[in-house]
């Protein structure tokens, strides 16, 4: 697309497999502001297609839409910062349980035992987060 160039609302949502009411909403919340052509109609330039793929982007890493809008037109460091590090916090917490949920199946994959019960990897895993629980409880 030239930088002079501009797509129609369906053009736009059809470049990213979006349904036309999404970017409607995401205008509603303060997510997008494309220009309106002389008829009132929506017109979406290179900026605004950057802005709904970093949208996308947003959404993909797990960000509610008020945090992204919030991220995407807040001026002020500290706040963006503080929205940014909630979620990476997030983030990385989510990421440590799904390792420790990936270390169990994959432990599962490797015991030969008739009861996996009495598998040692298994009893690791199993003995592992109960010690986790008993720090978090008491």
């Amino acid at each position: 697309m030239k930088s002079s160039e501009t797509m129609s609302i369906g053009e736009a949502a059809g470049h990213f497999g979006l349904a036309t009411h999404v970017l409607r909403h995401w205008e509603t919340m303060g997510l997008l502001s494309p220009e309106r052509s002389a008829g009132g109609r929506r017109r979406y330039d290179r900026s605004d297609l950057h802005r709904v793929a970093a949208i996308l982007l947003s959404r993909e890493a797990g960000l509610a839409l008020t945090d992204i809008r919030d991220i995407l037109t807040t001026t002020n460091f500290r706040k963006r910062q503080e929205i940014t590090r909630r979620h990476c916090d997030e983030l990385a917490r989510r990421i440590e349980e799904m390792r420790t949920a990936l270390d169990f199946l994959e432990g599962g994959l490797t015991c030969d035992y008739d009861n996996i019960t009495e598998c040692p990897s298994y009893q690791s895993l199993v003995a592992s987060r109960m010690a986790r629980a008993s720090r978090t409880s008491g």
